[in-house]
């Protein structure tokens, strides 16, 4: 699956009022943003439209109706093909001038649409963040892009450059599991949002993590890659439950979002904190590699479920 990792560099223009987690906010106002970029047909609705399956609008927010799934896929609800890291500081109060930086994830091929969300987000600055002050929502001016140490564009010449290669990611069939155990400690550095049996968890047991690492790997690889990894998930997810938790400091973190397109204020919890396992976990080094790359759980999209592991013998 092509991966590009991207790193806009912004500066505020005025004076902005964000709140303490930022990728919502983020996500709405760039949709916003797109859809006036791209739409081509601007009062039909994606659903019924002739060009959602080419649109890039339709292809990022109105995945599920837009994107052809591979044949026989048992895949009912497609994940986006984008990933929003926002700034993780709780800061919420920024005055005229201060930079801020985030990232952008696209999976697939596109990332061969990259100058459409460039040029989505140099609008965005201009649409304004945040709540209004004096009127007038947070403005910013994009100043520069870049993947890796690459400058693909920057506000000096405004053009835009090709980029020199993507990364690849795939998950390798399962390592050898009968070497010894090993301690893992999972930093859920964004809330982490999973069900299992139908209900939120506070708590993650092994086994629950690795059957949302699989969900989110398996969906992603068969919607923007090579389709279905080579690894079996039954003996994946029952060896996981041999794995135990030595150390856990985890707790649950509420915040509200906006959303528009339902006009109303939504809830969204979800784990944050650390939790560390004991056992035989050589072989989910793979799938958790690639998690941490991709996220992982539910609103991804807004930069949820942002994992980082460290491995001690």
């Amino acid at each position: 699956m092509l991966y590009g990792k991207y790193r806009f560099f912004c500066s505020l223009e005025t004076n902005a009022s964000l709140p303490p987690y930022k990728g919502s906010t983020f996500r709405g106002v760039f949709g916003l943003a797109l859809k006036k970029v791209v739409c081509a047909l601007k009062r039909q609705e994606c659903a019924n439209c002739l060009l959602k399956q080419r649109c890039v609008y339709a292809l990022v927010f109105e995945t599920s109706e837009s994107l052809e799934l591979p044949e026989g896929s048992r895949i009912v609800s497609p994940p986006h093909p984008f990933v929003i890291e926002p700034p993780l500081t709780t800061e919420t109060e920024f005055r005229k001038g201060a930079s801020f930086d985030f990232n952008l994830l696209l999976f697939g091929e596109l990332n061969n649409s990259l100058p459409y969300f460039i040029y989505a987000f140099d609008q965005m600055g201009k649409i304004g963040v945040g709540k209004k002050i004096d009127g007038k929502r947070g403005r910013f001016v994009l100043k520069e892009v870049r993947h890796k140490e690459q400058i693909v564009y920057s506000d000096a010449d405004r053009k835009l450059n090709a980029i020199d290669s993507l990364k690849r990611l795939s998950i390798p069939a399962a390592a050898d599991c009968s070497k010894g155990g090993f301690c893992l400690r999972l930093i859920l550095e964004t809330p982490l949002r999973l069900k299992f049996e139908n209900r939120f968890k506070a708590d993650l047991p092994f086994h629950v993590l690795v059957r949302a690492m699989l969900r989110r790997s398996s969906s992603l690889l068969n919607c923007y890659g090579d389709g279905e990894p080579p690894l079996d998930y039954r003996e994946l997810v029952k060896r996981a439950e041999t794995i135990r938790i030595v150390d856990t400091n985890l707790s649950w973190f509420d915040w509200k979002r906006y959303s528009h397109r339902q006009d109303k204020s939504m809830l969204m919890g979800g784990l944050i904190g650390s939790v560390t396992y004991e056992g035989t976990i050589q072989e989910y080094i793979p799938l958790i590699e690639f998690c941490s790359k991709t996220h992982l759980g539910k609103q991804t999209s807004f930069g949820l479920g942002k994992i980082n592991a460290e491995m001690a013998p």
